[in-house]
Parts: structure tokens; C-alpha cells; sequence
């Protein structure tokens, strides 16, 4: 029983301590946020993130920022949405923002420039839409290629390619 006790308490203490959990989260600092929005603002995650940010020349307010669109894109690969970022953000940790980010997705999503960034700009990202609340409704769901779907889209479909040459 004593044994049990200590074990217990002992065990209670490193859990306290962050031991055995996962690494805790960079706090943000206003330096952070501003790099945040800076990559936003610059790298093109609003022109599909934020409902009607291209139209507008970017002339969409902060506070409306990243809330998903339902304008589809489809392709070979099927249609896609733009994600809620504010919901998505407030659903995952940092260490799981970290993993997701590095990891490939569907088109027309430029993963590969996430894949690139600095953990500090992409720590940035989550952390600056973190800040600006959760707001705006889920996404439409993936739809694979060939299934109709409901919801306006744009077609990324190649027309007039030609002729790839055979491999030698």
C-alpha cells in the first residue's frame, strides 16, 4: 500500500512536470503574431482560405480571415474546399499543426511551401490564427473524382496539352 502511495505521488509529480506529455507549446509573442500575419497576408493562403479575398484585391478584414470558402476546386484528383483554418487551428496542438503542415495533400493546397518553412513561420501561422478566434462553419467535404457535388467550383482541368514525348 505504501509502496502504491509513492508510486502514485511520484508519478502524479513528473505528469505535473511535463514529463511523459507532450513537449509544451511556444507562447506567442507580438513579434510572432505579426510574422504570422505577414505570411498570410503574403503567401497566398487567403486567396483560397478566406471566402472572397481575390475579388476584393485582399480588401477583407482581419477578423474574417481563413474562415474556409465552399467554392471547390476540382481536378483529376476530385474537388477539394479550402479548410476552415480557425476551426482547424483550434482542433489541433502545435505539435500536431507541426506534423500536418510537413505532410502532403490534395491539390490545388501548395503543400510543399508549408513543407519548406521554417518551424518558427509556421509556428507563427498557427499561433496568429489561433489568436484570431474560432469562427465559421466546417468546410464541404472532399469529393472524389467522378461524385457530382452541389457546391459552386472551379475546374483545374488541363486542355490543349501537348504531346509529351515518349521515354527514351
Amino acid at each position: 500500500m505504501k509502496h502504491t502511495m509513492i508510486t502514485t505521488a511520484l508519478l502524479c509529480a513528473l505528469l505535473s512536470a511535463g514529463v511523459g506529455t507532450a513537449a509544451a507549446e511556444q507562447k506567442p509573442d507580438a513579434r510572432m503574431l505579426e510574422r504570422g500575419r505577414y505570411i498570410l497576408a503574403t503567401s497566398g493562403c487567403n486567396d483560397c482560405h478566406t471566402a472572397g479575398y481575390p475579388e476584393n484585391a485582399g480588401k477583407i478584414p482581419v477578423r474574417d480571415w481563413v474562415e474556409g470558402n465552399p467554392v471547390g476546386f476540382q481536378g483529376p484528383w476530385g474537388t477539394t474546399y479550402p479548410s476552415n483554418l480557425r476551426l482547424t487551428m483550434h482542433a489541433l496542438t502545435e505539435d500536431e499543426w507541426m506534423a500536418q503542415a510537413r505532410s502532403e495533400r490534395r491539390p490545388p493546397m501548395p503543400w510543399f511551401m508549408l513543407r519548406d518553412m521554417t518551424d518558427y513561420d509556421l509556428k507563427s501561422i498557427y499561433h496568429f490564427i489561433r489568436s484570431l478566434g474560432p469562427a465559421g462553419k466546417p468546410a464541404p467535404a472532399y469529393a472524389p473524382p467522378g461524385q457530382t457535388v452541389s457546391t459552386p467550383y472551379i475546374e483545374f482541368f488541363p486542355k490543349n496539352l501537348p504531346e509529351q514525348r515518349a521515354s527514351k
